[in-house]
């Protein structure tokens, strides 16, 4: 194939009067002269001029919104607006036809909405190039920080026998007939007849794997696809999403903290630093979308403005108690404006709760920690009773504008005798999890770790609004589509 030149490389070049030959997709083709080309290495276009008196017509005609097309000529000053360069085209061959009758991408604006519906062919649209852009740059940043600080890439399973969370929504992994399934004596599914020869489901979480990891390298981190079969339809759920999980031995809550936003702040600066032009044009979309809505609905920073403060801000860090102290005495509380009030200590905190926290109270981002026991999960590490003799744990969640929860974590209970004693009271089988147990038979040792959710995090950076467009091929409840 002829060698052909990248589209973002030819718009900054000023080779003049060099022939070159690009390869890309028709956005646009105006009165038969000039087509806008795209190729996907950035959200530029490149205008390519033809001859229409010296090409065939039928060749015309098949230069259509969406067909793909090598075109070769001189690069060229462009004396037109919008453009410094353009390619004076001497030859067009057309790679694969495109039915303008049927593409449903067309020269106008589409709803979010209608995109979702032709998740393969929205990357084509310069929202959602910029948006997997950074989604790109935010991944590689990922590996990048880990990396620099000497942690492991640790790849944990996605078949697994254990439930993380112990929340019990998972989706089940079988080889068994659906329709005669083998059963036990008492009428249950038989799973010792399974390919696994017992009950397994897809992961939600890595954590328990990663921590076996942590305590033989010391510093591992995951970053792989989680299930949930969560029926839930909210612009902030999804049933299958990817997770970064670090898991540190020698720790302890604060150097978790620590590292959380250490990491939040590296990665937000990496996709400012090498995603300008995509985080420009979403700033400016937000900026439109927020010219629509009635002025008390309004963002009060621009997507620009919002990520420049995190970055200047230290994360403010308070206990679970100590907020909710806040929020009890907050005027959405006292007016009953908050859809769950706040009335007693031990209340789950909702996503309303964290955003007042983060956008009303403190305008920046929020560590939460020190959670009452009884709405966290098992293996977090246990604090000595508060002077009410009330129980917390040793967890924190990361609050962030706009979103509420971006990471939970905790300090992981060391200890046998805690841990074991806290699984029972919770009917949690200890000899499912004897591998876990193992770690703090032998050489156990303070440890810490958090799970970040990372379509939240590219939901947060790009100012998306529905985690279903952060996602390539999202997957939700009624809908596995492509």
């Amino acid at each position: 194939m002829i060698k052909r030149q990248q589209i973002k490389d030819l718009l900054k070049s000023t080779a003049f009067d060099t022939e070159v030959t690009v390869m890309g997709w028709v956005r646009t083709f105006r009165n038969n002269q000039f087509i806008a080309l795209n190729d996907g290495s950035c959200m530029g276009n490149i205008q390519v001029v033809i001859d229409f008196n010296n090409l065939p017509d039928e060749l015309l005609k098949r230069i259509t919104t969406g067909a793909a097309i090598s075109a070769t000529g001189k690069l060229i000053e462009s004396l037109g607006k919008g453009q410094t360069v353009e390619i004076k085209a001497t030859n067009i061959e057309i790679l694969g036809d495109s039915d303008p009758e049927k593409f449903p991408l067309q020269p106008k604006k589409h709803s979010l909405e209608f995109l979702r519906e032709i998740a393969h062919l929205r990357f084509r649209t310069n929202t959602f190039n910029a948006v997997f852009k950074v989604r790109h740059a935010l991944a590689f940043a990922i590996h990048q920080f880990y990396n620099e600080r000497g942690f492991v890439y640790m790849h944990t399973p996605v078949i697994t026998a254990s439930d993380a969370e112990g929340a019990g929504e998972m989706f089940k992994v079988t080889t068994l007939d659906f329709d005669n399934p083998p059963r036990t004596e008492d009428g249950k599914v038989d799973f010792s007849q399974d390919f696994f020869a017992r009950a397994t489901n897809l992961t939600v979480s890595g954590q328990l794997e990663g921590e076996l990891a942590a305590m033989a390298f010391g510093k591992i981190y995951t970053f792989g696809p989680t299930f949930r079969a969560e029926n839930s339809n909210t612009t902030r759920h999804l049933a299958e999403f990817w997770m970064i999980e670090p898991e540190f031995a020698f720790a302890d809550l604060e150097d978790n903290m620590q590292l959380a936003e250490d990491m939040m702040k590296y990665v937000i600066k990496y996709a400012l630093d090498h995603c300008k032009e995509e985080l420009e044009f979403l700033n400016n979309r937000l900026a439109e979308e927020d010219k629509q809505k009635p002025q008390n609905e309004r963002s009060e920073f621009s997507l620009l403005e919002k990520l420049d403060f995190c970055l200047a801000n230290d994360f403010e860090r308070l206990t679970y108690t100590e907020a909710i102290r806040i929020l009890k005495s907050s005027k959405p509380n006292q007016k009953k404006q908050f859809k769950y009030l706040i009335d007693e200590w031990g209340a789950d905190l909702q996503s309303e709760h964290e955003r007042y926290l983060v956008e009303k109270h403190f305008k920046k981002p929020v560590i939460l920690t020190d959670y009452p026991a009884d709405i966290k999960s098992f293996y977090m590490r246990q604090n000595e009773p508060d002077a009410e003799g009330r129980q917390t744990v040793a967890a924190m969640d990361i609050l962030f504008p706009g979103i509420g929860e971006m990471i939970g974590g905790s300090q992981r209970e060391e200890r046998l005798d805690r841990l074991t004693q806290r699984m029972e009271a919770l009917n949690i089988p200890q000899d499912e999890l004897w591998w876990y147990l193992d770690t703090r038979r032998f050489g156990s040792a303070p440890h810490a770790g958090f799970g970040l959710g990372f379509e939240r995090l590219v939901l947060f950076v790009t100012g998306m609004t529905n985690i279903r467009d952060v996602i390539a091929f999202p997957r939700f409840p009624k809908n596995a589509e492509f």
